[in-house]
C-alpha cells in the first residue's frame, strides 16, 4: 500500500466561494435556461460540489420577458392555481404571465428544478430575475456568461 493518503474534501458554509453571474434570457428556450440556472444555483458546475451545502453561485437573469417556449406552449400550456375555496381554481397561460408578471415563468421553471427542501428554498434566494436589461447588482461585479459556456 502506498504511503499516500487521499482525503475527500467536503465543502461547508465557511469554505464556499460564491460568485455572481448574469445570464441574458433573450431568445432562450425556457426549460433549457432554467436547467442551466438551477445547475449554477446548486453548485453542480463546481468541482467542490457538496449535496447538503449551499455551494452554488448567485445568478441574475435579465430580459426575462423575452424568453421563448417551443411549439404552441405559449398558448396551450396552462398554469393552475387554487386558493382552497370551492370554485376558486384559476388557469393562466404563459402568454398572459409574460404580459402581467414577466419574471414568473423563469422563477417557476427554476424553482421546479430545485429540491423541495429547506436547502432548495435557501438556494432559490440566490436567484434574481428582472424583466428588462437593467439590474441593481452592478456593485457585485457579476460575470456575464452564455448558456452554451456552462459545463
Amino acid at each position: 500500500m502506498d504511503s499516500l493518503s487521499y482525503k475527500t474534501i467536503s465543502a461547508n458554509a465557511s469554505t464556499v466561494e460564491k460568485k455572481w453571474y448574469v445570464i441574458d434570457a433573450t431568445d432562450e428556450v425556457l426549460g433549457r435556461l432554467a436547467s442551466q440556472v438551477a445547475k449554477i444555483l446548486r453548485g453542480k458546475n463546481k468541482p467542490s460540489y457538496t449535496p447538503h451545502v449551499d455551494c452554488g453561485d448567485y445568478v441574475v437573469v435579465i430580459n426575462a420577458e423575452k424568453v421563448k417556449l417551443t411549439g404552441k406552449k405559449m398558448s396551450d400550456k396552462v398554469y393552475t392555481r387554487h386558493s382552497g375555496y370551492p370554485g376558486s381554481q384559476r388557469f393562466t397561460t404563459p402568454a398572459e404571465y409574460l404580459t402581467r408578471k414577466p419574471t414568473f415563468l423563469v422563477e417557476k421553471a427554476v424553482k421546479g428544478m430545485l429540491p423541495r427542501t429547506r436547502l432548495g428554498a435557501a438556494v432559490l434566494k440566490n436567484l434574481k430575475v428582472y424583466a428588462g436589461a437593467e439590474h441593481p447588482h452592478a456593485a457585485q461585479q457579476p460575470e456575464t456568461i452564455k448558456l452554451n459556456e456552462i459545463k
